[in-house]
């Protein structure tokens, strides 16, 4: 995790450059990409046969997103969607006054872009190197009223994220630095868990800064709970994350 902080996005989306979106192809055994994505079981798509994940196949783009480049702003046509397979997203929303608020970091396995607005209600970039399937967000929505079990899943995914964001606003007003810090690093741990990933080793590739704005901290306030936590023995800090030493010490503070 960088102790630095990122430089504010472009003013625009980047034009993508030529061979950053890719038309998925069929393996030699017949089979599709889908079958073989690695996110597929806890994705939305995960509800999906395999004659339908053909069918979104045909349907979907590979892109790709370097390091710190725009997926979209806030306020641009929402005109496509993504499932992430690959890398970290940053969603953010621009305040009036110039202020950036983190509204939440996106993981391998997460949807972005669907929404009942014709136009994006936050900005999103890459962390570090990210793939996602596009899809047309129009034919996307036709897609999933023709499979009623697919709709059903992105309702359990607005829901939980309804979820998710109400207890951000609990820890956001009612909840000191240091519980606020912990209480993110667990859930970190718990979705990267879901992913597969160790429980003991948090990667972060977003900087110390990007928590500071997602957890309505300063910099140096992120950086003093780190390090007391550190000192305490419940973190080490590693390159590009943390290691939790005392689970049980961190899942009190973060639980408090």
């Amino acid at each position: 995790m960088s102790q630095t902080s990122d430089a504010q996005p472009a003013a625009a989306v980047t034009e993508i450059q030529a061979g950053a979106f890719d038309r998925p192809r069929c393996r030699r055994d017949g089979t599709s990409a889908c079958e073989g994505c690695g996110v597929r079981a806890f994705s939305v798509c995960g509800s999906l046969a395999t004659d339908e994940l053909d069918a979104l196949n045909t349907m979907s783009e590979k892109a790709h997103f370097a390091a710190k480049e725009t997926l979209f702003l806030q306020g641009d046509r929402a005109d496509f969607v993504f499932n992430i397979t690959s890398g970290t997203l940053r969603l953010y929303k621009l305040l009036p006054d110039g202020r950036r608020q983190i509204v939440g970091f996106l993981l391998p396995g997460d949807f972005v872009g669907l929404s009942l607005s014709e136009r994006y209600g936050f900005s999103a970039d890459a962390i570090d190197a990210v793939s996602a399937c596009r899809f047309d967000r129009s034919d996307f929505v036709a897609f999933v009223d023709r499979k009623p079990h697919l709709l059903r899943r992105l309702h359990e995914a607005a829901t939980h994220e309804l979820t998710v964001a109400q207890d951000h606003m609990v820890l956001l007003g009612r909840r000191s630095a240091e519980e606020k810090v912990s209480s993110f690093l667990l859930t970190m741990r718990e979705r990267l868990h879901r992913l597969g990933a160790s429980a003991v080793t948090i990667p972060l590739p977003m900087t110390r800064q990007d928590l500071a704005d997602h957890l309505g901290l300063t910099l140096e306030t992120v950086s003093r709970i780190v390090s007391k936590l550190a000192r305490e023995k419940v973190l080490l800090v590693v390159p590009d994350g943390l290691r939790i030493m005392n689970p049980s010490r961190l899942e009190q503070i973060g639980a408090s």
